[in-house]
């Protein structure tokens, strides 16, 4: 990677192995670094190679969204983005603060690349392109898991091109809760082909290693008016309805970091889980149905309208459209 590259996390954790392994990496590749704390932050953060956004450094600022931007909430990471945008960075590099980087974390990125090319309408099972396990990735609907393993793999290699990328990890998987009661863990993945999944053909990716593309930064918001363990879900289904308009597609890669999980609470998320096994499938059905505009010159439009879509079949709070316009009015002047 260059230093076109940017690194962010948001943490509410003192510097830890991983953090510390993140910042020596982005030091010895010449990549920004960029830490968002929250609420729960320490007060005295220090980590050398890293650009640390405290609560108050983030209210002041030139951001309209940081200032509307709920505390203590994961959609805090929107403001790393911003500030990646703003520093000039053409590729934005997300993971989360349990992840440990492998080597191939830090190789290059590219855009246009040769991949599996997964043309199947409906859900696809990313993770069965890379283990026999049975597994499914979390935000998958919990009706089609068993569809999703089954589908068979094509064997087309193309050339793609994916301004959106999803790395996966190893060991402590971004998986369910569900999943993570019944099925037992850790997981290593095989070293496979990339797969690309074309127009119609739905997985939905998270923010623990996905890599985005200038083109596609505003498809990065985050929403912040619904769980937290949806939020990332539902960015990738509008992320990859209106990337279908630009003839992109999302691709998934290799495992390029390992998990070494944060403590969590199962029921906790399991509960705050209800909404995506509930409704994503719907949702999705939802979202296609949008007659969006075709073309990257359409892309903001078209992600107002997903959001519209998703705040009047109350999947999200109407609060929520503030927020977004004052993220795609950032995004415009960077």
């Amino acid at each position: 990677m260059k230093r076109s590259t940017a690194v962010v996390i948001t943490s509410i954790s003192p510097p830890n192995n991983v953090l510390r392994s993140i910042a020596k990496g982005c030091r010895v590749n010449g990549i920004e670094y960029i830490v968002v704390g929250d609420r729960k932050s320490p007060a005295d953060f220090r980590l050398d190679g890293c650009n640390y956004l405290s609560l108050a450094q983030q209210k002041e600022l030139p951001l309209n969204f940081a200032r509307l931007c709920p505390e203590s909430h994961y959609s805090r990471k929107n403001i790393g983005y911003l500030w990646a945008m703003k520093a000039g960075h053409t590729i934005i590099v997300e993971t989360d603060d349990d992840n440990i980087p492998y080597d191939a974390f830090w190789y290059k990125r590219h855009k246009e690349l040769e991949a599996r090319v997964i043309q199947l309408p409906g859900w696809f099972n990313a993770y069965s392109g890379f283990t026999k396990e049975y597994i499914w990735p979390r935000g998958f609907p919990l009706q089609f898991v068993q569809e999703g393993v089954a589908k068979q793999h094509s064997s087309l290699h193309d050339s793609v091109i994916s301004p959106i990328q999803q790395g996966l990890a190893d060991d402590n998987p971004d998986v369910d809760a569900v999943y993570r009661m019944l099925m037992p863990l850790p997981v290593k993945f095989e070293k496979n082909d990339d797969i690309f999944l074309s127009e119609g053909t739905w997985c939905p990716f998270n923010s623990q290693n996905t890599t985005w593309f200038k083109e596609a930064f505003p498809l990065m918001y985050l929403p912040s008016h619904c769980s937290f363990r949806m939020t990332d879900i539902w960015r990738s289904f509008v992320a990859q309805r209106v990337a279908w308009t630009c003839n992109w597609g999302v691709l998934f890669h290799s495992a390029t970091v390992y998990q070494e999980r944060n403590t969590h609470s199962l029921p906790g998320d399991f509960r705050d889980e209800v909404p995506g096994y509930l409704h994503n499938a719907n949702m999705c059905n939802s979202l296609a149905k949008l007659n969006l505009k075709e073309g990257v010159d359409n892309v903001v439009g078209n992600i107002m309208e997903c959001y519209r879509l998703l705040i009047r079949e109350k999947y999200i709070g109407q609060e929520e459209m503030s927020l977004l316009t004052a993220w795609l009015e950032d995004v415009a002047v960077m």
